[in-house]
């Protein structure tokens, strides 16, 4: 016991170094694996059920014998992995689930492949909690519960962005451009970056009140420059929080119609609206607007749902949605598997809705908190001040330059104290940081406490 306390006093006492890096890279691909697998049975169900001629009733076994396997595979291998060690367990989980996963494939029968999911479900329940508490134990306790966090996003990896990807799939070819505004959510660059279609970005820019706006300008140069079809609009705006006007969404798609481009307009922080502000559905501007639109949503923001893999769209032109249904059936990863479906029903019930009025009120505290607190104590430091979401993206150009720093050292100044705030050079922001302020609000005072203290010095 004693050396057990001496160790875990040097982990907290020293940087977390290559070794931890490689458990938290190590895990997080496990969590992804696992996350994926879980999910997959209920995206190809839809397709057994045809095939097998099955009705609805009957795939109830199938869906239940991998969350018993998943039950009895974390109450199995907890204790088993105290006797033998984490390692040996995770690994032998990994094997496990990825060789009945692989056997399920051949399965020639219903009850043939519930008993495999019933296994796969035992290699996926073991490893799960086990990479938490491996990765927890390699961790200092000043760092543990962020990069913790941040292994465990492996499991919601593409849950939101499938859909995407679908749509443009079916509206572009391998190679074509598509429009995307920045600042840019960085899961908009991965999905289409690694699908083969080349991003061409058109910058918002800031008004002289500091409100960012879409530059049209801009955007029909390079629409015909580079003969782009294909747009994504995102609303409201993440990273910049920007809660886009009925007046603008008029315009813009007035210029798509003129250009026959098609527009995937993700909505998934639709319901984090402040207050103040209204959202417009993109559909709703006009008739062309709605025939010419994918619209996705999801209730994983607002009820933090990430993790159930249930995004949906709403598709009014019978040919798109024709379309995107049938591509996104290609991956079998892009359908609502019944856990997700019955968790979205109860998000937008009542209860939820009531639960989301105060959400709103707390968030809007937050961020007049935010906001004052860097325009009294971070001179140089620019923002707009966000009307939806609950991200706060900054600009350091000023306060970098007034005092001899780059964006790194204050990345670094914040990790070290516990603030995980996220870099906003992915987000194509040049020296921005990105804030996540859905917390309580005495951890966003602390958080800005030691900003204040350790990072902005």
């Amino acid at each position: 016991m004693a050396q057990r306390r001496e160790l875990q006093t040097l982990l907290n006492a020293a940087p977390v170094g290559a070794l931890q890096w490689r458990v938290i890279i190590c895990c997080f691909l496990v969590v992804m694996l696992d996350g994926f697998d879980t999910a997959a049975i209920g995206f190809i169900a839809p397709d057994i059920r045809v095939h097998w001629q099955l009705s609805a009733s009957d795939l109830a076994p199938l869906f239940g014998a991998g969350l018993l396997g998943l039950t009895a595979g974390a109450l199995l291998c907890g204790p088993l992995s105290d006797r033998l060690g984490r390692k040996r367990v995770i690994e032998f989980c990994v094997a496990l689930f990825g060789l009945f996963s692989l056997l399920s494939a051949f399965s020639t029968s219903l009850e043939m492949l519930v008993i495999l999911r019933f296994l796969t479900g035992l290699g996926l329940g073991g490893a799960m909690p086990n990479t938490i508490t491996m990765t927890s134990e390699y961790l200092p306790a000043r760092r543990r519960g962020a990069l913790v966090t941040l292994m465990f996003c492996g499991f919601t990896l593409g849950s939101a962005l499938g859909g995407v990807v679908s749509a443009v799939n079916v509206l572009c070819s391998r190679g074509d451009h598509v429009l995307v505004h920045s600042p840019t959510y960085i899961g908009f660059t991965h999905a289409l970056e690694d699908n083969g279609y080349h991003i061409v970005h058109s910058p918002l820019r800031q008004d002289t009140q500091g409100t960012w706006r879409m530059d049209l300008a801009d955007m029909e140069e390079k629409i015909v420059q580079y003969k782009i079809h294909t747009a994504i609009l995102c609303s409201p705006h993440n990273p910049c929080g920007r809660v886009w006007e009925r007046w603008e969404l008029e315009r813009v798609m007035e210029l798509y119609k003129k250009y026959d481009v098609y527009v995937i307009s993700d909505e998934i922080w639709s319901d984090l609206i402040l207050p103040g502000y209204r959202h417009i559905p993109t559909q709703t501007v006009s008739e062309d607007a709605k025939q010419r639109t994918v619209a996705m949503y999801a209730p994983s923001k607002t009820f933090n749902l990430a993790g159930l893999v249930g995004s949906y769209s709403i598709i009014y032109n019978s040919w798109l949605r024709d379309r995107v249904a049938k591509e996104a059936t290609l991956c079998h990863y892009n359908a609502q598997n019944v856990l997700s479906m019955y968790a979205l029903i109860g998000a937008y019930r009542d209860e939820g809705i009531a639960w989301l009025e105060e959400l709103r009120q707390v968030l809007s505290g937050n961020v007049d908190y935010a906001c004052d607190f860097i325009r009294e104590n971070f001179p140089g430091v620019h923002f707009s001040k966000p009307q939806g979401t609950y991200m706060l993206f900054i600009d350091c150009t000023g306060w970098c330059q007034a005092h001899g720093v780059t964006l790194d050292e204050i990345l670094e100044r914040c990790w070290s104290v516990g603030v995980a705030v996220q870099d906003g050079r992915p987000f194509h922001g040049a020296n921005a940081i990105r804030i996540n302020l859905a917390l309580p609000k005495a951890r966003v005072e602390e958080a800005f406490r030691r900003m204040e203290q350790y990072a902005f010095i």
